[in-house]
């Protein structure tokens, strides 16, 4: 996964019924766009260094 500030980062839910979740890419640690990522949840607003999984996938700001 490689992502840039200002991305956004989409978990999909677990179990039916459960909503996606989200997060917006602030800063970017590695050169190369590679995890772990400083993200806002969309949810809580709450930042965390985030290690996104195989469930989680990259929106780039320009493709909205």
């Amino acid at each position: 996964m490689h992502a840039k500030a200002g991305d956004r980062i989409v978990i999909g839910g677990h179990r039916a019924g459960q909503p996606d979740r989200d997060c917006e890419v602030l800063e970017v640690r590695h050169e190369n766009g590679e995890p772990p990522y400083l993200v806002r949840w969309g949810d809580t607003g709450n930042e965390d260094l985030f290690f996104p999984g195989p469930d989680a996938s990259v929106v780039n700001y320009k493709d909205e």
